[in-house]
Parts: C-alpha cells; structure tokens; sequence
C-alpha cells in the first residue's frame, strides 16, 4: 500500500502530575488480582455462610437449598470484582472521581512504556499487549477444552466399559462445549483484531485503550467460575443448559451462568472499541474501499455479537434469578416458559457460528491475495457476503428448535431463512476460490492451510442444508450427524482458520519467524486426524448413534473406535503445532517487517511494532490489493520510464 506522511504537533492541554506516572497500577499485577478475587471470594462466602444458609428457603420446584446457590453467586461475583479491582481495572475511574485524571505520562506507564515483559502481566492498555494476551488464553483455553474432548472421545471409544459415571460424563461434555465455544469466538477477533486492525487502518491504539483491556482482564476473570463448575456437580444438560432441568442440577451450574454474564460484558466491550476504531480512526485516505476485508470482518463479527450476545446473557440472567429466589422465568408451573429459555439461547446460539466463521474468511482472503500476487476477486462481492450474513444471521435460530414444538408454522420460513444464509456464505467461498482460480500459489502454510480451510467449509456448509430442512432434521435431530456438521464449520472453519491467521501474523505479533516446518506436520496430522473423526461421526448419525449418551448399541462400536482413533491424532498434530508457537516464540530467528512482501499497512512498520506504531499517521493512495497494478505515484527514473514506454521487461 502506498503511503504519503503528515507531520503533526498539537499540545494538549495536562491536567496535573499527582505521583510518580501510574500511581497504583505501578504496584498492580496479576498477583494483586489474585490476592483480590480470592481474598474477597473468601470473603463473601464466610459472610454469606453466616446469613444465606440459615436462611435457605428450599425451591419449591426444584427442591434444592436457594441459599446455597446465592451463596455462591455472591462468591463468584466476589471473586471477579475482587480480581478486577486488585489488577487495577478501576483505578482510572477512581482516580477521575476524585478530580486526578489520568496525564500523558500515567496514560503511556497504563500502555507498558519501558517494562519489558511484565506489562504482559499487567492491566495494560496497548492494544499490542491486549492482543498477545488474548492469544495466550486462547491457547490455554483450547488446551482446557481438547483435553475434555480427549476425555469424552475414551469413554465413547472403550465401548466394552464405563469410565467415567454418567453424570460426571455429562458434566465434561457440557464444560467442553462452552469451554470450546468461548475459546472460538476470540480465537481470532481478541489475538488477530486487537494487535492487526488498529495497524492495519494507520491508528496508534484502540479507541478507548483502558476498556480495551478490561475486556481481556474480564474474560480471564470469567474462567475460574467455569473451571470450579466441574467439581461441584458441573452442567449436565450441554452447553444450551436448558431450563428448567438445568435448574435442578446441582450448585456447578451457577459458576456457568457467572461465566457467561461475565465474559458477554467481556465482549460487548470489546466489539464496541473495535466497531468504533475502524469507523472513526481510518487513516486519511482510507476510503471504505481501500479498508482491508479482514477489519470488514471483524466488524461484521463485532456487530452480530454486541447484538445476540446479550440475549445469551439475559437468559442465564433470568436463570440464576430463578435458582436464588425462585422466580419463575422459565418454570412453566409457576407461569413461566420453557420456549423463552430456548428463543433467548438459539437468539445467540446460532449467530455465535458466524462470529466465528466470518473473522477467520476474512482472515484467509487477506492471506490469498498475498500469497497469490492477486487483486482480491470482487471486494464488492466479499463486502455483500459479510452484509447479508450479519443481516440474515438474525433470521435463522428457530431451525435449532423444530422439533420443540414451539410455533410449529414458522418452521417452513425459518428453513427458508436457514437455507438463504448460504447464498451470502458462498460469496465468500467463491471469492476465495475466483481469487485463487488460474493463479500461481506462493506454497506456504498459511497459503495451504487455505485450502484445507475452504474444504471444510464446503462439507459444514453442505452438510448444514439438509439439517436445515425440516423433515430431514427431524430425522437427524440429537443425532452424531449434527455434532459432524457443527464441529466441520466451528473447528474446520474456525479452529483451522486461526491457525493460518496466525501462522501469517505471527511474525508481526512476536517478531519471530514462524517455524513452518514444525508448524506443517503439526497442521496436517490435525487435519487428517479431523477428516477421520468426524466423518466417521457423520456415518454413526446416518445409523442413529444418539449423542450425549454414555452408553449405546454395539453395532456403533466400529464408528466410534475410528472417531477416537482419529480425535487422538487431532490431539497430537495440535500439540506439535502448539511447540512450533512455543519454540519459534523462544528461539526462532528474528523476523523482518514484512516476510511475505504484503502491501497492507500493518506490514509496512517496523518489527518489533513500536509503542505508537506510527511516529507519524500515514496518508493512504492506493488499495492494498492492487497486486500487478503499477503505482501511479511511483516516481521512475528516465530510463525505467523509456523502457516502459517500449514495454521492455
């Protein structure tokens, strides 16, 4: 991308320096937001041991203890303010309150000037550092989550005993599933659009930096209630916790409903920061034509989930209202509805496929168009893919509820629905493939992993019509078939797709090379191992294999010993690829600014990024995808001019 410079001075007006720069957060870490959560967790649950135990009127419904469930709710609740308040979270607004904003010199301690590697430990407002955090939970987050899948994939595959009980089988099915789904939705919009879009649009930070980083710290917050969930009875019922049965499992599903308020508020903040950055800090000259698909993307992405996110949140709101003091939201005998619950969660539960799916698209066109020397196939065409999947996104969530029985006459045009959010979905597909059709691949990872993707994204999107339509559904409701579908779009598409983007970013990111040798055998033992579990997961449903059942008939014994055979391969190439981001982020060689020779902006900064990525905003004068295309304003000596002219080469 060409760009021009504008050279800039504005004093602003300080308000005065009260301290050293950064006041309390020089001595706030992780270790004071542990020592908060825990201290005030310990707190509450002693103080509300004293008062809500006693008191513990019984559920009518349910009949479990109420003041056992708020008592945990309030030390769940303790623990994230506890936390949030020790790292430093509120240190800003208090500082405001009492008349001591922060200065220019408080604002660059807060975004980790001169601290070397324990700002990564801190409540840091780079956007840089937020994005490094993010990646590290991520891949924690996806450690947690494969190693329950390993655990659910033994006990399916010993089919000759029973190793785990069922409802501790249960639970771990339930605890991966939301575990896994968290762990997508910001597998790519928390690493990738934190650290590249705010570079990748010519700005020096995020729009609001401190809310920047109180969504990541929020989101590290909200796993401990999760993980305690597990050992104390767990969710039972699936990662949809449906009421009112989730209501009558035991105290575990509270840290679930804590976890899912908590982390919604998490990324309602997050695609609020990242909405507005690209809308108002494009650098000049970046009409919307010239902004790179990947930040359309995101948008996209950041759109749909500060739309559906809340309904998520209301549900498991409404829900612990009805555990700790019996209301009655969704208990029919006391005029509640079960259908509520379900609208609320699928309002949700089947957009969160695109906040997944469409950051990692975008992703891989800005890998295609680099690794093909290619103008991107129809911009226009991507854009219009994006629009329509946001716009029809909000129309398709009662095709996870045909065989509920709720307003049976809407699920004719709800397949309807269902079926045309393919069209939009396969303008992305096809400009992927028209942007690769007749070209010559610069064969990379990050280029070949495109292809895997786009595979797997033609088998969940085929695959996912015929669940659509209602008589077949009804047939495969419940069944293997849909865990085969749903696991080809969010890990096949998803979960392959962040691995290229980040194979691609990671030298940005890290300043070192990615070792693509590593990286390779870890990412095609995966891919293989995928193919192999999961197609044998969709002849299982074909014969009627049930899922979430522990124990089932011997004549889907052969499936099941192929899906687990094929789930450890998984298993492995993701650790081999989990030891090429490790080696290469320790002893890797150190990267230059732009190893693939991309024109986009993020690329044309110097590596390692500095703090304020620019020392002065760029204009922009051409698209970043105008590969092949000469630059007008490329300035050529006489000669290289003549020859031009003659059309030498």
């Amino acid at each position: 991308m060409s760009t021009a410079t504008v050279h800039e001075h504005v004093d602003v007006p300080q308000p005065p320096q009260h301290g050293r720069p950064g006041g309390y957060l020089r001595r706030a870490s992780i270790l004071t937001g542990l020592v908060g959560g825990i201290g005030l967790a310990l707190v509450v649950y002693w103080v509300g041991s004293l008062w809500l135990v006693p008191w513990g009127t019984t559920n009518a419904v349910t009949n479990l203890q109420v003041g056992a469930d708020a008592l945990w709710a309030a030390t769940f609740a303790g623990w994230v303010i506890g936390f949030m308040a020790g790292i430093g979270a509120f240190a800003g607004p208090i500082r405001w309150a009492l008349g001591r904003d922060l200065t220019h010199a408080d604002a660059e301690y807060l975004a980790g000037r001169d601290q070397g590697k324990w700002r990564y430990w801190r409540y840091t407002t780079d956007h840089k550092v937020v994005g490094v955090q993010y990646l590290v939970m991520t891949l924690i987050l996806f450690g947690v989550g494969g190693f329950l899948a390993m655990l659910i994939r033994t006990e399916l595959g010993v089919t000759w005993a029973e190793v785990f009980s069922p409802d501790f089988y249960n639970s771990i099915i339930g605890t991966h599933g939301i575990v896994m789904i968290i762990a997508m939705i910001i597998a790519i919009t928390g690493p990738l659009g934190n650290f590249v879009v705010p570079i990748m649009i010519g700005a020096r930070d995020m729009a609001f930096p401190r809310l920047n980083a109180l969504s990541f710290w929020l989101l590290f917050a909200a796993v401990p209630p999760l993980i305690a969930s597990l050992f104390m009875g767990g969710i039972r019922d699936g990662w949809s916790v449906y009421q009112p049965l989730s209501a009558q499992a035991p105290t575990g599903g509270v840290g679930y409903q804590i976890t899912i308020i908590t982390f919604a508020i998490s990324t309602g903040i997050a695609s609020v920061n990242l909405i507005t950055t690209t809308v108002k800090m494009r650098a000049r000259g970046m009409t919307w034509n010239r902004v790179p698909v990947f930040a359309i993307g995101i948008i996209a992405s950041s759109v749909m989930g500060l739309i559906w996110f809340p309904m998520f949140q209301y549900s498991q709101i409404m829900s612990l209202s009805d555990r700790m003091i019996s209301t009655s939201f969704f208990n029919p005998l006391g005029g509640g509805s079960v259908w509520l619950y379900e609208n609320l969660f699928w309002l949700l539960g089947h957009p969160e496929v695109y906040v997944i799916v469409v950051p990692a698209t975008a992703a891989l066109m800005e890998i295609v168009v680099v690794f093909m020397r290619k103008p991107l196939f129809s911009y226009k065409i991507a854009v219009a893919g994006f629009a329509g999947i946001v716009g029809i996104s909000s129309i398709v969530w009662v095709h996870h509820m045909y065989m509920t029985g709720w307003a049976p006459s809407t699920n004719y045009p709800f397949m309807l629905s269902t079926e045309m959010i393919s069209i939009p979905f396969g303008f992305l597909v096809l400009v992927l493939l028209g942007t690769i059709w007749r070209g010559k691949a610069w064969a990379r990872l990050p280029m070949l992993a495109v292809y895997a993707v786009i595979w797997n994204k033609v088998v969940g999107g085929i695959t996912g019509v015929y669940l659509s339509d209602t008589p077949v559904d009804q047939y495969m409701h419940g069944s293997m078939f849909v865990v085969a579908h749903f696991h080809f779009m969010l890990m096949g598409a998803g979960l392959f797709g962040a691995m290229a983007a980040i194979s691609f970013w990671f030298p940005k990111m890290t300043a070192r090379t990615f070792d693509e040798r590593i990286g390779s055998i870890g990412f095609w033992t995966a891919f293989i191992g995928f193919q192999v579990t999961f197609f044998s997961m969709f002849v299982a449903g074909l014969q009627g294999q049930p899922r979430r059942v522990l124990q089932f008939d011997g004549a889907f014994n052969v499936s099941n010993w192929i899906s687990t055979i094929g789930a450890y391969v998984i298993g492995i190439g993701m650790l081999i690829f989990l030891a090429a981001i490790i080696v290469s982020w320790r002893r890797g060689p150190a990267a230059p600014a732009n190893p693939w020779g991309s024109k986009s902006l993020e690329w044309q900064v110097e590596t390692p990024v500095p703090l304020e990525n620019f020392p002065v905003l760029p204009v922009v004068t051409s698209d970043p995808y105008d590969y092949g295309v000469p630059d007008p304003y490329e300035v050529k000596e006489p000669a290289e001019a003549e020859d031009a002219k003659v059309g030498a080469p």
